[in-house]
């Protein structure tokens, strides 16, 4: 079983910056495969960022060159680091974790791009 624990969602401003970060438990977290989803108000969730140990990563069109996704396996922790926020930013934030055929979330965390 793995655990996620997200932080670090708040109300920016467009244009601003804002890192988010999750928690993972478990003592394998280095072999787990890493993701950030996210979901708008009346849509679908949303695969936006992957990261594979050591730091291989993909990025969904949208948020190319504005995110980066990073991961600290000695603290068993991955990041989202966004730049350029734009108000179809703003949705719920969820971390992923895929462990084998087992696939683990977070509770979310929510991003709120607006003046």
């Amino acid at each position: 079983q793995v655990q996620l624990v997200e932080s670090g969602g708040a109300l920016v401003q467009p244009g601003g910056s804002l890192r988010l970060s999750c928690a993972a438990s478990g003592s394998g977290f280095s072999g787990y495969a890493m993701a950030w989803y996210r979901q708008a108000p009346e849509k679908q969730r949303e695969w936006v960022t992957s990261i594979t140990s050591p730091s291989t990563t993909n990025y969904a069109d949208s948020v190319k060159g504005r995110f980066t996704i990073s991961r600290d396996n000695a603290k068993n922790m991955v990041y989202l680091h966004m730049d350029s926020l734009k108000p179809d930013d703003t949705a719920v934030y969820y971390c992923n974790a895929r462990v084998g055929a087992e696939s683990y979330w977070g509770q979310g965390t929510q991003v709120t791009v607006s003046s």
